[in-house]
């Protein structure tokens, strides 16, 4: 079994020193206490760590060539978590990019310039102690014998079948290195099936519309099934039902109400297409969502089951009772 992971992506002309430029392994390996940071990359790695360093007081700068941060979720829930970034003093530029040529670096830290990608608008000064770089991941797929086998590679990810099989019968991968949602938990799990496949055992085919994905920044992100945009895109009837933590009372006790819930059904039969939640606790939280999806629950039957009260979980309940016009507090 294949489970060579990923590295970290660089960017030509932004090569990390380890020092005033770097990576997310510098951060994790180091003690690094910059005033000021620039993250290069809005993604789910890029807010995790401008969360963190805004934590610790930094002035905080995401700069995202794609219009949303955290692009993958639903745009609800970019929008949300933008709101609450800038609401911490975050400051995000998405739609921009580094103005080719303009990167100076000293000892104390870099300055640079940032432009709108649509070529409008003016060039945007930022200076800071440490840039960030967190443009994605690369997979670890060279050099390690695949060349001898039937295993085929695309764009440096191994193509696996739904057992995690490659096509040398007795070679299967998982994690980072085949690509997909790239989470731990779903390394784990694509772990699992290919043992169950490799011992002969039944088990069922990995489904990556089912898996949670997690952002772990401050409001938490997490989601499964489909986002708004996907199922737009692909013409689904679908109602959307939201509740905000507002109108959680858990949630005032704990003092973190923002965000929200945001339970997608399919406006036909009524069965769940995707749960997307920002808040406190919610990459906690989403696990029920993952069973609901898993046992192809409907919005009924999620918005009838009892969640206790004051707990955080109501937020499940009462979006999908929004979803059918039933709701109950909100």
């Amino acid at each position: 079994m294949v489970a060579t992971g990923s590295s970290v992506r660089s960017i030509p002309g932004l090569e990390t020193d380890g020092k005033v430029i770097v990576d997310s392994d510098d951060i994790v390996t180091g003690t690094l206490h910059p005033k000021r940071v620039i993250v290069v990359g809005g993604g789910a790695v890029g807010c995790e760590f401008a969360s963190y360093f805004r934590d610790l007081g930094a002035e905080t700068t995401i700069v995202e060539m794609l219009p949303a941060i955290v692009p993958l979720e639903d745009r609800d829930a970019s929008k949300e978590l933008g709101r609450a970034f800038t609401k911490r003093g975050i400051a995000i530029y998405v739609a921009h990019r580094i103005t080719e040529g303009s990167l100076v670096r000293s000892a104390d830290g870099v300055t640079l310039s940032i432009e709108p990608i649509d070529g409008t608008g003016t060039a945007t000064p930022l200076s800071a102690d440490l840039l960030v770089i967190a443009a994605g991941r690369v997979p670890n797929s060279t050099n390690i014998g695949l060349e001898s086998t039937a295993a085929t590679v695309e764009r440096g990810f191994i193509t696996v079948d739904a057992q995690m099989r490659t096509k040398q019968e007795h070679l299967y991968a998982v994690g980072d290195v085949i690509g997909g949602l790239q989470l731990a938990h779903v390394a784990a799990h694509e772990g699992l099936i290919a043992a169950h496949a490799i011992a002969g055992q039944p088990i069922h085919e990995m489904n990556y519309t089912k898996q949670p994905r997690a952002t772990y920044c401050r409001p938490e992100v997490a989601s499964v099934g489909a986002t708004t945009q996907e199922l737009e895109r692909d013409g689904v009837p679908f109602v959307a039902g939201v509740m905000p933590f507002a109108a959680i009372a858990k949630a005032h006790i704990g003092g973190d109400s923002d965000g929200f819930c945001k339970v997608l059904r399919h406006a036909e039969s009524g069965a769940l297409l995707g749960v997307h939640m920002v808040g406190p606790k919610v990459t906690d939280l989403i696990a029920e969502a993952s069973l609901a999806l898993e046992l192809g629950a409907t919005a009924d039957q999620l918005g009838g089951t009892t969640h206790p009260h004051p707990t955080l979980s109501e937020v499940l309940g009462e979006a999908a009772l929004v979803s059918l016009g039933r709701s109950v507090n909100f």
